[in-house]
């Protein structure tokens, strides 16, 4: 933060001893015959209010009122110890990151070498098949070899009739399931369910028959039931059925035997007639229209199969399932990692945003100067803003004075002007004009008389020469212009 001395209160003053000393001593002067120009100001200095961005106790003020520094220059150190602990997390937080993107990068160096590995296997494995498509060729469909189209052509336009076909296969579905809800195809349809129930528990009741033949009180041998004749001497009678099992070394219990062969026959006499009346219905115009929609969704299934069959063979090589998946391997690995470098730049920004706020705990001194007040002690806790120390230039003073409206014109940029102060009687100090105002202001209204309130002035500005360093900011001063 930057001011000038003399603060508000003295402005004011001088702002009253200006109007009246120097707006009505100029007028008292040109009306006495002496035509020099004069005015009256206060000595000013730039300076700076230096406050802590961070609270913080104060540690150490390392200057004292009056003592002379140059700009960097330290000047009070607030306690960093909490500040210091919370490095080290942060640190150790930039540690961490670090060695999980190491992690992350191993494994993308091991994606890409399993993903070379993998490719020159599949180029090795398809090396041949590249070798037949510069030879092979349909002689009675095709002009064009193999190697006509090329390998990426062929799997695009494959998967393309992938898709019609799954789409010819679903409208099949739907036709046949049409069909399967039509009314007048009940019958059929019914025998169909109980053809293939029969069908079902047949199998299933063999298995459970050929167990059975075999079964002893200990745990049947290895393959034991599998033999041929066990369990299908079905249409024998009891004393034949115990002969043929002795004749096949079948050596099952009786009952279990008896039993599962009972559910066998009654599962065979449900299968022959279900087959009798499935057969029946065979001739009729609704088994013709069922068994044509089934034909035509077993052909549509089988042709999207044949397309998948016909894309594995062309995914060969490069084009192999085991690459793409390699290749994603790699891609995975390779966002892993670099998700891994912005967790690292992200734990940097924090580890940086923490350095940056111890430095912040000691305050510099932005200009070379003096200090003009110390407002803290060691002990104290100090609030952001807080203003702890005020630096001033004393190297570069100035002073500004007011002109009356009709002597501006006699002032030019760059002026020669003499300055006297009371401290110093009989001493005077160079100076000269550095600005001019653009615009007229009205005298400062603690003046007394209307027509000094009325009056406009022109603020004039002048740097001040003291090389010995005697002049001091808001020492009162009177400034004659040379002409």
């Amino acid at each position: 933060m930057q001011h000038r001395l003399p603060p508000r209160a003295a402005i004011i003053a001088v702002a009253s001893v200006l109007a009246i000393a120097g707006y009505y001593g100029l007028r008292a002067l040109t009306a006495a015959g002496n035509g020099q120009l004069k005015a009256s100001g206060t000595i000013e200095a730039v300076m700076v209010d230096i406050s802590p961005e961070l609270a913080g106790q104060v540690q150490q003020v390392l200057v004292d009122e009056g003592a002379p520094v140059t700009a960097g220059a330290p000047l009070v150190v607030l306690d960093d110890s909490l500040m210091r602990e919370q490095r080290k997390a942060a640190a150790a937080a930039v540690e961490s990151a670090r060695a999980a993107s190491q992690t992350a990068r191993n494994a993308l160096s091991i994606a890409q070498a399993q993903f070379q590995q993998t490719l020159e296997s599949a180029l090795a494995q398809g090396r041949g098949a590249r070798l037949r498509d510069w030879f092979a060729k349909d002689q009675l469909q095709f002009d064009q070899p193999e190697w006509y189209f090329s390998r990426a052509e062929q799997i695009d336009a494959v998967q393309t009739h992938i898709d019609r076909a799954k789409e010819d296969w679903d409208a099949a579905e739907e036709q046949l399931d049409a069909v399967s809800h039509s009314v007048d195809k009940t019958a059929f349809l019914a025998a169909e369910d109980r053809l293939l129930a029969a069908r079902i528990s047949y199998l299933v009741r063999k298995d459970v028959n050929e167990r059975a033949q075999n079964s002893t009180d200990e745990q049947a041998p290895e393959g034991r039931y599998n033999r041929t004749h066990c369990g299908t001497n079905e249409g024998y009678t009891l004393v034949d059925r115990r002969l043929i099992n002795v004749i096949y070394g079948c050596t099952g219990d009786e009952h279990l035997a008896s039993a599962s062969q009972r559910l066998f026959d009654d599962a065979q006499a449900e299968l022959s007639d279900a087959q009798l009346a499935y057969g029946q219905l065979l001739t009729t115009q609704a088994a013709d229209d069922v068994l044509a929609a089934r034909a035509e969704a077993a052909v549509a299934q089988e042709r999207y199969y044949a397309a998948l069959d016909r894309l594995s063979a062309l995914q060969t090589s490069d084009y192999a399932p085991s690459v793409t998946a390699a290749q994603g391997a790699v891609d995975q690995a390779q966002a892993a990692y670099d998700q891994s470098l912005r967790v690292v730049d992200q734990a940097q920004a924090s580890l940086d945003l923490v350095d940056a706020q111890l430095g912040k705990l000691t305050l510099h001194a932005p200009i070379d100067g003096v200090i003009l007040t110390r407002s803290v002690e060691p002990g104290e806790f100090v609030q952001p803003g807080a203003i702890a120390i005020t630096v001033a230039d004393l190297s570069h003073l100035t002073i500004t004075v007011y002109v009356p409206e009709d002597r501006y014109g006699q002032i030019g940029r760059g002026q020669a002007a003499i300055v006297r102060v009371d401290s110093f009687p009989g001493v005077t100090f160079g100076a000269h004009v550095t600005h001019i105002a653009d615009q007229a202001e009205f005298t400062p209204r603690n003046v007394q008389t209307v027509e000094g309130r009325s009056a406009t002035v022109y603020a004039i500005k002048l740097a001040v020469t003291d090389e010995e360093g005697r002049l001091k900011p808001g020492m009162p001063a009177d400034v004659s212009f040379e002409q």
